[in-house]
């Protein structure tokens, strides 16, 4: 009987320490942060949807002329098509950039693919692009900072590990759901999260990053106190700016720099490269 007891008792331990064991790998799943796709650079460059000054907006011809102006990011938006498609387009319809008209939520894959973009500075034509040929186009070259404006989660999560970009891919959720949901059906994908104007201190900005864990985050300049930029660091979250304005210059750049930040995004990625190789930032 005592030998019994004895086996009862130790079979009992074992299973209270497995126990332990699993609740210790969920609570660390939870805040592990995943990780950020890998740069060559100090300061952090996103083009705002590709080199859109120099070109269409969200075309392939945007990204591949970022891309040679040695960003590390290239911003793209993703929305999905009335049958399912994966379509690049930032607004909600194809009114203001294609020959086109209607919601992209509206009209087919096959009908906005057929859409053309025109390009009076070169006397070309474009197409709206599809998500894989963005993805493609970014392999082995650029990372990709996802604006997921109306898309499904589990589908364009299938897309880029099918292309094998899961470490190249950044998503910046448009709505807390989304926020949620990739880090429910993708939780290894590093996510950026846009700060509230409300969070001005330390206490508010960790319970904030307590509730979404987020590898980066975006911002204005002048955002976030010296206070708040070192809970950022302490916790290991990247602060990537926003300085596309009207009069984005080497003045805005420089305040950016000032503040001692890891990145920016831009309208104007080589002018925006070549300031920060000037100065030593790249």
């Amino acid at each position: 009987m005592a030998v019994i007891i004895v086996k009862l008792l130790l079979m009992r331990f074992f299973l209270l320490a497995c126990f332990a064991s699993l609740a210790g790998m969920a609570t660390f799943a939870q805040t592990v942060h995943p990780s950020l796709p890998a740069v060559k650079h100090k300061t952090v460059v996103i083009a705002h949807r590709g080199d859109h000054v120099n070109f269409p907006e969200n075309t392939l011809e945007a990204y591949n002329s970022a891309i040679k102006a040695g960003v590390d990011y290239i911003e793209t938006d993703l929305r999905t098509t009335a049958d399912s498609g994966q379509v690049i387009m930032h607004h909600a319809s194809v009114d203001r950039m294609t020959n086109g008209k209607g919601n992209v939520a509206d009209l087919t894959y096959d009908k906005i693919t057929s859409l053309t973009i025109p390009d009076d500075a070169h006397h070309k034509k474009y197409h709206v692009p599809s998500f894989k040929e963005v993805l493609l186009a970014c392999r082995g070259k650029v990372n990709v900072y996802l604006d997921f404006k109306e898309a499904d989660v589990n589908m364009t999560w299938r897309m880029i590990k099918a292309l094998h970009m899961e470490q190249q891919v950044v998503v910046y959720p448009n709505t807390i759901a989304q926020f949620k949901e990739w880090r429910k059906l993708a939780p290894e994908m590093p996510l950026v999260a846009n700060v509230p104007d409300t969070i001005k201190d330390a206490p508010a900005l960790n319970a904030f990053l307590d509730e979404y864990p987020a590898a980066a985050v975006n911002g204005s300049i002048g955002q976030y106190t010296p206070e708040m930029l070192a809970v950022f660091k302490n916790r290991g979250v990247a602060v990537w700016l926003d300085v596309e304005a009207n009069d984005e210059g080497p003045a805005i750049w420089s305040k950016a720099l000032d503040a001692g930040v890891p990145g920016v995004q831009t309208d104007y990625p080589a002018a925006c490269t070549h300031y920060l190789a000037q100065q030593h930032a790249r």
